[in-house]
């Protein structure tokens, strides 16, 4: 059903790979917007549970979108290095691809927590449950990885090996 990765000596391992989803702050959602157009946005998430999670408004375009149609990609830039010299860039990658949902009670607060120690694990522990019950007129919304792969810099992958 997923293609395979064709540059496969750049696959990142799956270790590699939620390592880069775990401590990026930021991706872009990829979901079939209105009138067939594709729709990419930016937005804060945390990799928890083998989940995606991020927090949205209860109306707008990326919701409306997810309603009608789940299917959805997230795509993460760990790193890209101009290497001017030898015209290209050294890059790590990840793309996943799922089905987004809205989550509810206990899932809810455990993603929402999970976003807030990642955003702000250095507050006290009230005020992050006080910040976490004042915004119970958001959603959170899962993306149910389907498939996952993470990529890098054919230089990345020459450097492991010489070591």
């Amino acid at each position: 059903m997923f293609r395979e990765m064709r540059r496969k000596k750049q696959l990142l391992s799956t270790e590699d790979t939620r390592e880069v989803l775990s401590r990026c702050t930021n991706g872009v959602l990829a979901c079939h917007g209105d009138e067939d157009y594709p729709y990419a946005v930016p937005v804060s998430y945390v990799y928890y549970n083998d989940k995606i999670y991020y927090h949205s408004a209860k109306s707008g375009h990326k919701l409306d979108a997810i309603l009608r149609n789940p299917k959805v990609s997230f795509a993460i830039i760990d790193e890209d290095t101009i290497v001017s010299a030898e015209y290209t860039s050294y890059f790590r990658s990840v793309i996943a691809f799922g089905k987004a949902r809205i989550v509810e009670g206990d899932e809810w607060f455990g993603a929402f927590k999970a976003l807030v120690q990642k955003y702000s694990g250095d507050q006290p522990e009230d005020a992050k449950i006080k910040e976490i019950e004042g915004c119970k007129s958001s959603h959170i919304i899962a993306i149910d990885v389907e498939h996952i792969t993470g990529k890098e810099a054919i230089e990345y992958v020459r450097a492991k090996n010489n070591k």
